[in-house]
Order: structure tokens, then C-alpha cells, then sequence
């Protein structure tokens, strides 16, 4: 299997949070942008809407931190996994996270954060807009990755973010 990359381009979010509505059915059933592992972050002055999620770092903080080892690294698809057996819902890793990409569920007292939807992420498929993707990664989806950072980092220095 080769290797995907999720891939966001906030030029053509127009902020409709679908797919945060699209996550929380798939996940917990229940149509709450709170319970949804995807999160759209809004600068509306701008016209800059930026979907976040998790980013599944290499050497992610949620897992180093983790005092059960309940987050791990998937190698099958490359992605950073919560095992809910294990966790504990101390909520360290929400903290550790440095893109706020981890969310805490208290009905359930455990974290949650993106999936990938094993393999087949559900906002993806449901956004008309193609602001996220998942692709295979090339010379092409890596600049794409590299052009939406440059344009966040832009707008967060703007407003004082960064």
C-alpha cells in the first residue's frame, strides 16, 4: 500500500463545518461539531477558514506522553491510534498536542482524535468544496501541504497568533 497524506487547502474551505458534522455521526452517532475529531478554525475577516485535525506527527507528543501507551502508531496506514481499552482519560495528550488536534469526550471520559477513518476519511469523501483530501504522496500533494502552512502561518501572524 502506498503511503497517503491528508491534505488541506484553505482557499477553498468556505467554513460550512460539514465536515465537522460528518465526523461526529460517523464516530459517535450524534450530529456535535464538539465530538468531531475535525475542527475548522475561523478567521471570518479574512475569509480564512482552516480545517485542523490530527496531523499524526512523526514523533507525536500524545504518544510520548501518554502515561498507559494507549496512543500508538499505526505503520499499516501511517496514522497516530487511540487504543480505548487503555486510555484512561487523564487528558495529558490534549495538552501535549501542539495543533489542538486531541478532544476529550466526557460522556465517554476518553480522547479522541482523528482516525483517518481507517483509511477512507469520511470528511473527504463528504466535502463539496475539496478542502481536504487524502492522496497519495507525491512532489505535488507535499508543496500543496506546504503552500495551506505558509497561508495559516500567514494569517496567524496577522492576527497576533504567531
Amino acid at each position: 500500500m502506498s503511503k497517503k497524506i491528508y491534505v488541506i487547502d484553505p482557499e477553498r474551505c468556505t467554513g460550512c463545518r460539514l465536515c465537522e458534522i460528518i465526523c461526529s455521526v460517523k464516530h459517535v452517532g450524534v450530529s456535535n461539531p464538539a465530538k468531531s475529531a475535525i475542527h475548522i478554525i475561523k478567521w471570518d475577516q479574512e475569509g480564512f477558514y482552516l480545517p485542523m485535525h490530527c496531523q499524526h506527527c512523526e514523533d507525536a507528543p500524545c504518544m510520548a506522553i501518554c502515561p498507559k501507551k494507549a496512543i500508538t502508531r499505526d505503520e499499516t496506514l501511517d496514522r497516530v491510534v487511540i487504543d480505548y481499552d487503555l486510555c484512561i482519560g487523564c487528558k495529558l495528550c490534549v495538552s501535549a498536542c501542539p495543533f489542538g488536534a486531541m478532544g476529550y469526550d466526557p460522556d465517554r471520559k476518553k480522547v479522541f482524535k482523528c482516525d483517518l477513518c481507517d483509511g477512507d476519511p469520511q470528511c473527504v469523501r463528504f466535502c463539496d468544496m475539496k478542502a481536504v483530501d487524502f492522496v497519495e504522496v507525491s512532489r505535488h500533494s507535499l508543496q500543496r501541504m506546504r503552500e495551506s502552512s505558509e497561508r495559516y502561518a500567514e494569517v496567524m501572524r496577522k492576527h497576533g497568533g504567531g
